[in-house]
């Protein structure tokens, strides 16, 4: 019997959600009053955050379509994902290869409730509702077990989403896990909200952890990002404002403000 915290019904309505918040940025219709006043107020204070959102999932679908084509990765985990909406992972995947294998992660029950329902019909894909922290709950998961051949390369994402995580759980800590659970070849995709203004992080986050009752981490600087790649090979043109991670032409957006952007690269294993 299906778990009663994952229906929609039993969602806590009043509570902005990241995810959907993100969906509300993006044009999508699968968010509340409530994240919709979230995201207006915090358009007064970072006018620059709808755009940014874009341009995120943007990097997001070069990144996936490059690693398929270029690098022939067929298995992608996409943590912290998000709500479903158009050109997910599995779809720029699949459009390189239908044997491409996706696994989505997120801990928000509506997450579970719509992309279950997307997905349902594509049997190379699966939803599973777990913390993104939870690297062996993940991986030993029957879907990811299902799906997930850990004896070939991989690719690991994290975009736009260890700004959530809280300095104490280690985002850091959490990219070397996973990265040890990984086969030679494999990647990771990660970047985060960052500034170098102090004024803009700590309204951010003093913003986002009381509207989502905590589930909040921090805006960093570019330093403390860079170091989650340590030791890993980092793809050109390397840590970037990802509007410039190898745009798709000359005519691309590219972020115009840097009040706060998303900030990071791609990385190969072995």
């Amino acid at each position: 019997m299906q778990n009663e915290s994952w229906r929609p019904d039993a969602i806590d309505t009043t509570v902005p959600s990241v995810a959907r918040m993100y969906d509300y940025y993006l044009g999508g219709s699968d968010n509340y009053e409530s994240d919709r006043v979230a995201c207006e107020e915090l358009l007064t204070q970072v006018p620059s955050t709808k755009v940014l959102a874009v341009n995120n999932r943007r990097f997001l679908q070069r990144v996936v379509r490059l690693l398929a084509s270029e690098y022939g990765i067929r298995q992608f985990i996409d943590h912290g994902s998000g709500l479903p909406t158009q050109d997910n992972v599995h779809q720029v995947a699949q459009a390189v290869d239908p044997a491409s294998r996706v696994v989505y992660v997120d801990n928000d029950p509506i997450v579970l409730a719509y992309g279950r329902a997307l997905l349902d019909e594509n049997d190379r894909t699966a939803v599973i509702q777990a913390d993104m922290r939870d690297t062996d709950g993940i991986f030993d998961h029957e879907e990811t077990v299902r799906l997930i051949d850990f004896d070939k390369p991989v690719a690991a994402l994290f975009v736009s989403v260890l700004h959530c995580i809280p300095d104490e759980s280690d985002p850091a800590g959490l990219i070397r896990r996973v990265a040890r659970r990984l086969a030679p070849g494999s990647f990771l995709v990660v970047c985060q909200l960052v500034s170098e203004r102090p004024e803009i992080r700590k309204f951010v986050t003093d913003f986002m952890a009381e509207a989502t009752g905590g589930h909040w981490g921090r805006v960093r600087e570019e330093r403390e990002v860079t170091e989650y790649f340590t030791g890993l090979t980092i793809l050109e043109p390397g840590l970037v404002e990802v509007s410039t991670w190898r745009p798709d032409n000359d005519l691309a957006p590219v972020q115009q403000t840097d009040e706060w952007i998303e900030w990071g690269g791609v990385a190969r294993l072995g």
